[in-house]
């Protein structure tokens, strides 16, 4: 029997999750929805690291780990390899392919908050599909800015921002309300890949808007790597075949 444990928070690690046994394990970092219709067991919260991880994994005789976090989870994914090198337990990795500007595209890569916030201040309504970044920075908001920030809980914003909790897939359709009621002119964005996520990208192209795009951060090698979930879990079913 191989007990698996999955590191996830994605919407490709949930479904991946879906298929897996009463012994496996799905790990949560704990940001959004827990989720409670799943056979495997499910564990939120950190490790400790790489080591805590590897520790883990040992005494819970985890015999396969599956990286399926965010693309700009670095840390996590580092942790994975750190404790795959120290137990000899292998890694797979989900390496989700990134989005490809397109003809039509305005997209202005940078590397960290410092790029970001230069390219951001000759924009004026800007849209930030980031995840909960933008939340520390509300105090640095310029006085001809405001903020809309869109992450997975509601949280509170200020005199010079929104923020609005949403979990996707974002259909076409909303995305253009969205815009439309709040006038946006840029999007900044990470380049996550998937479907779920990409109508904004549409919508920018459509209506001639830049959109400012953090760079994915390196990610370790892994034993096996995969593009989709679906790849992965046909090799997973073969291998507990």
């Amino acid at each position: 029997m191989t007990r698996l444990l999955l590191l996830g928070g994605t919407g490709d690690a949930l479904k991946i999750a879906r298929a897996l046994q009463p012994q496996d394990v799905y790990s949560l970092a704990g940001l959004g929805k827990v989720p409670d219709e799943l056979a495997c067991g499910v564990r939120v919260g950190g490790f400790g690291g790489g080591d805590g991880l590897a520790r883990y994994i040992e005494a819970e005789d985890i015999r396969l780990i599956v990286d399926a976090t965010h693309p700009y989870a670095a840390q996590m994914s580092a942790n994975a390899a750190t404790a795959s090198r120290l137990t000899g337990v292998h890694c797979w990795a989900l390496r989700r392919a990134p989005w490809q500007p397109q003809p039509g595209d305005d997209w202005r890569f940078v590397g960290g908050w410092d790029a970001l916030s230069g390219e951001l201040a000759k924009f004026v309504r800007p849209l930030f599909a980031l995840g909960r970044a933008p939340l520390s920075h509300l105090d640095e908001i310029p006085a001809h800015q405001y903020w809309t920030i869109r992450c997975l809980e509601a949280h509170a914003g200020n005199e010079r921002a929104r923020v609005i909790g949403a979990r996707g897939p974002f259909t076409l359709a909303g995305e253009q309300a969205l815009f439309d009621r709040y006038a946006f002119d840029v999007v900044v964005s990470k380049n996550s890949g998937g479907a779920a996520t990409e109508a904004k990208l549409e919508v920018a192209r459509a209506r001639g808007l830049p959109v400012i795009m953090l760079r994915r951060p390196p990610l370790p090698d892994a034993d096996r790597t995969f593009e989709t979930a679906d790849a992965l879990l046909a090799a997973l079913e073969a291998l507990r075949a």
